[in-house]
């Protein structure tokens, strides 16, 4: 008996102080691959970013998880949501992600490698100049601060938590944990949901130069937008990702399950190998033939990583040597030329022809094989890159991972790629497709569009207000507008700011754009500065001071209404459809630099009036005229000639010779 009783007292002593010390060493991600830089692999965006030593965030949210099924039987929405920018132009994908209440814009690099979703503050001193402006809390009537607690780590008065995040080649961003609802956008079946994101107060390197705003985290995670989404229940343990091709950049997102086309080849996913994405791969073919190379080649380190904030790829040293080996065996009647920059040694290549569709009659297929022979063909886009400085060249987008043994498969190898992450299956499944057109070969709906106003005149509608499940409310965001006859039989137009913007089709002449913006300066301190605002916009918007009208200027609180009026230059009569759209997608996307003195401001709604359509005789009413008056200035003219003509001949006949008789005329009385 005695003995059993010190035996439980020595278990409970060696808990206790194992307790302890899992309380004292916060959670760590391992730390994060770095491929060699390169000119074109935008280094901010390479593999996840990683809680630093000193005050990494530990997780906050319950580890359980409910695993939902994401089949086709599956009951739960998802969250279709687009994807902008160019891989190799910009080095990263973005998509748009609205914060608050009401809604703020932020357009978020989509990175499968990190576990936190986060964008600039508004009390951020030291953040770059972004895309979109600042989050701004205090005009969020629905946002919260995390609070200091045991599962976080808190700020230096413990009052708030924090995040800290840096990059390998030292960018890093750091602040404070807030919640609010996030929307995911007008294509979404998924309802705005709250969620926990960071709001930055520092940024620094590549992270304060980049143009997109900030990240979101699809990494396995606790803070993941994923796993938060995964945790309420409202989406199955899945999301998918297409990236655009080497002709045609933006792409697809989808957070929830999908139905997986019959022909998707998967590769299992261990889950438990490491905190990324890592899939089996087995066996690498170049035409057909497969390099001399042993499996385990790919098992390194972390395995292969397949992460989407990685540009290019990335082998290991004896895979590297074989591939190139292999593809220059291949290509030996090519010429080959130095690459864009003297600093790399860049295997190019020149081609005869530029053409996309052309380039698989010139360099081999490749393909990957994973577990159970399942083969993923990469065509030439899928590991090329076009030459910047020399038309019609090509360099290989497969890299040597220096000593590094870990394989890392950036985006360039899923372009035009259907990725679907089955976290629920721990697999992961690649459908070779045009992702510009994903959304037909899959015959997904979007959310319905917006039907025309009970009063039938086409007036703009602001974005409806409801509750969530949890009794916070939301913002739906309503589906891509079409056109309508309103009673008057005139084409009428109405847009509400919205992920996508999708208008002016058809042969239609369009004779004013109408925009409703919100500003977060004072009405009193803009007041006298509305003339040099309607000068900076239309500097920004590239049209003449003249074309920009104001047409109403409001207080609505501490912010400013401002309605402004775009109409035709001088010299045009219509405003081309081309200009429109452009106008319309600068303001609605925040392109459009304003001072700081305007404080920030959002495009609440805008609205284009085409031309009135005319008869034959309204259109050329002036043309009629003129012929006219001019046909009577001619008539007139001839009749003149013709009247002095006849005037001469009578005098000249009024003459008579000697002799001739002559009418007696009868004499007047005197």
């Amino acid at each position: 008996m005695a003995r059993a009783l010190v035996n439980l007292a020595v278990g409970t002593v060696v808990f206790f102080l194992l307790f302890l010390l899992s309380q004292s060493n916060p959670s760590t991600s391992p730390p994060r691959l770095l491929p060699p830089p390169h000119h074109g692999a935008r280094p901010a965006m390479v593999l996840p970013l990683f809680p630093s030593s000193k005050n990494s965030s530990r997780t906050f949210l319950h580890s359980h998880r409910h695993l939902l099924r994401s089949d086709s039987h599956s009951s739960h929405p998802n969250a279709r949501m687009r994807l902008y920018d160019d891989l190799l132009l910009n080095g990263y994908y973005t998509t748009r992600l609205w914060i608050g209440t009401p809604p703020q814009q932020f357009a978020l690099i989509v990175d499968t490698g990190s576990t936190v979703t986060y964008v600039p503050c508004a009390t951020c001193e030291q953040c770059g100049r972004h895309q979109d402006p600042k989050f701004q809390p205090d005009l969020s009537s629905t946002y919260q601060p995390v609070k200091c607690n045991l599962d976080c780590n808190c700020d230096s008065d413990r009052v708030q938590c924090i995040y800290e995040r840096q990059y390998a080649e030292m960018s890093s961003s750091s602040g404070v944990l807030g919640e609010d609802i996030i929307s995911f956008g007008n294509q979404s079946e998924l309802v705005p949901q709250r969620a926990v994101f960071g709001c930055e107060n520092e940024e620094t390197g590549d992270l304060y130069s980049q143009h997109a705003d900030g990240i979101m985290g699809l990494g396995r995670g606790d803070l993941s937008v994923v796993d938060q989404l995964v945790e309420k229940g409202v989406i199955s343990d899945s999301f998918s990702l297409c990236y655009g091709g080497m002709d045609i950049g933006g792409g697809a997102m989808v957070l929830g399950g999908i139905s997986a086309p019959s022909d998707m080849v998967f590769s299992y996913a261990d889950p438990v190998r490491s905190p990324y994405y890592s899939i089996g791969l087995k066996e690498i073919h170049v035409a057909g033939k497969q390099l001399s190379l042993n499996p385990s080649v790919f098992d390194g380190k972390y395995g292969t990583v397949l992460d989407s904030g990685t540009t290019y790829a990335y082998l290991p040293e004896p895979a590297f040597l074989a591939f190139k080996e292999a593809i220059l065996k291949e290509l030996n009647g090519l010429k080959q030329i130095r690459g864009p920059d003297p600093n790399y040694n860049d295997i190019c290549f020149s081609t005869a022809s530029s053409d996309v569709s052309e380039l698989s009659k010139t360099f081999p297929t490749v393909e990957m094989v994973f577990g159970h022979q399942q083969k993923l063909l990469l065509s030439p886009e899928n590991y090329l890159f076009r030459h910047s400085k020399v038309h019609g060249a090509y360099c290989l987008g497969i890299f040597q991972n220096e000593k590094d043994p870990t394989t890392l498969l950036g985006g360039i190898i899923v372009r035009n790629t259907l990725v679907t992450y089955d976290r629920e299956h721990s697999k992961i499944g690649f459908w070779k497709t045009n992702c510009s057109e994903l959304w037909e070969r899959l015959h997904i709906t979007g959310a319905p569009s917006p039907t025309p106003s009970s009063s039938g005149k086409g007036n703009s509608t602001e974005s409806p207000t409801t509750t969530a499940s949890d009794g916070s409310p939301h913002y739906d965001f309503p589906g891509m507008f079409k056109p309508w006859f309103s009673e008057d039989l005139t084409w009428s137009f109405t847009g509400i700011l919205s992920d996508d913007i999708c208008f002016l089709t058809g042969k239609i002449q369009i004779s004013k754009i109408i925009l409703d913006m919100s500003l977060s300066a004072n009405h009193s301190y803009l007041k006298p500065q509305i003339n040099k605002l309607t000068e900076f916009i239309a500097k920004e918007l590239d049209v003449n001071a003249s074309q920009v009208h104001l047409l109403n200027f409001t207080s609505e609180g501490n912010s400013s209404l401002v309605r402004l009026a775009i109409v035709p230059s001088d010299s045009s009569t219509y405003i081309y459809k081309e200009t429109a759209r452009n106008i319309i997608s600068r303001l609605a996307e925040h392109r459009v630099k304003l001072p700081d003195t305007f404080g920030n401001y959002q495009l609440v709604q805008w609205k284009v009036e085409p031309s009135t359509k005319q008869t034959w005789w309204g259109r050329n009413y002036m043309v009629v005229v003129m012929a006219f008056i001019i046909i009577v200035v001619i008539g007139l003219s001839v009749y003149g000639v013709w009247g002095m003509w006849r005037c001469k001949q009578q005098t000249v006949n009024s003459y008579k010779p000697v002799g001739a008789a002559a009418p007696e005329q009868e004499l007047q009385p005197l």
